[in-house]
């Protein structure tokens, strides 16, 4: 069989114009140039099985499909060689860099303290993110504040986690960083967690008075909050710098739980928000189909 016919038929398995593995598909597919109106921002290993293992070969299969941003949460972990590495392919490929996670802990009180060792912890987090924020031309990073401390009066508790932001603020304004600050929901995922609504982030965000410290709004962690999402999105407007989307219940794509994204994606368009939304879910089936599905839940999502 030749080349031309093999390549063919490969792409007519896919059942979706232009979506063939990475390692064939090149070149994005005319169908696929300017398909978003807005900056949807997929992750690593969520088109693995299309695109293969490795890393800059998804990058390249995230750019086919005409996604125009790229996110990974674990980008820390990752050497900074890897790092160095996808930030070249990156470029090349025209994909910006959303957000990753700076510093986190998800069993201690850490923010809420005024801890002087648990507080150069996550300011030695903050400055070594600086450093990989370079390698990828990151512009946000995530924090995530800790538990709550039972023992502490909840006023105390904010009142350390405001002058602690205010720390980290002068960091990230130095390496011209933009934190996150993200709410996680207590009630099916994160129990115990001193952040979980927007009007509690805004009030922080407002008290720190820095550009450096915004809200990462994740539709999935508000939903189960405190819904109201369009209320609080325009609530707390002044201080978004980001989104998560992901579908409730089971954290996965658009049209998969209740959410409707289709409305919410046109308000943020209606607010003229040209930062990333972070695609921070799984996808609702294994395989090839199942990754199929959630690109074409997003065209959906995004016909507004």
């Amino acid at each position: 069989m030749n080349r031309r016919l093999f390549l063919s038929r490969v792409a007519a398995a896919a059942g979706f114009a232009g979506l063939t593995g990475a390692k064939i598909l090149r070149a994005a597919p005319p169908e696929s140039r300017g398909r978003f109106k807005l900056r949807y921002a997929p992750h690593f290993g969520m088109f693995a099985a299309h695109a293969g293992e490795d890393l800059v070969d998804q990058l390249k299969f995230i750019a086919d499909q005409g996604f125009t941003a790229f996110q990974d949460t674990n980008l820390r972990s990752r050497s900074a060689t890897e790092q160095t590495r996808i930030g070249r392919e990156m470029a090349r490929l025209n994909l910006s860099m959303g957000t990753f996670v700076a510093t986190f802990d998800l069993r201690n009180p850490t923010f809420v303290l005024n801890d002087e060792a648990i507080r150069a912890k996550f300011l030695a987090d903050l400055r070594d993110a600086g450093e990989v924020a370079k390698r990828v031309q990151a512009r946000w990073v995530t924090i995530v504040p800790g538990l709550a401390d039972r023992r502490l009066p909840w006023d105390y508790q904010t009142a350390n986690a405001i002058d602690n932001f205010k720390r980290c603020a002068e960091i990230a304004e130095a390496a011209g960083l933009t934190m996150v600050m993200e709410p996680l929901n207590r009630l099916t995922n994160h129990p115990g967690m001193f952040l979980s609504e927007i009007p509690q982030a805004y009030m922080i965000c407002r008290s720190v008075g820095s550009g450096s410290c915004k809200i990462l709004f994740d539709v999935y962690h508000q939903q189960i909050s405190e819904g109201n999402l369009l209320a609080n999105i325009d609530s707390a407007w002044p201080e978004i710098a980001y989104f998560h989307a992901g579908d409730n219940p089971g954290r996965k794509e658009p049209g998969t739980g209740e959410i409707n994204f289709r409305n919410v994606f046109r308000h943020l368009q209606a607010k003229n928000y040209d930062g990333i939304i972070g695609m921070e879910h799984g996808n609702a089936r294994a395989g090839r189909d199942g990754e199929l599905a959630v690109i074409q839940a997003y065209v959906d999502a995004d016909a507004f």
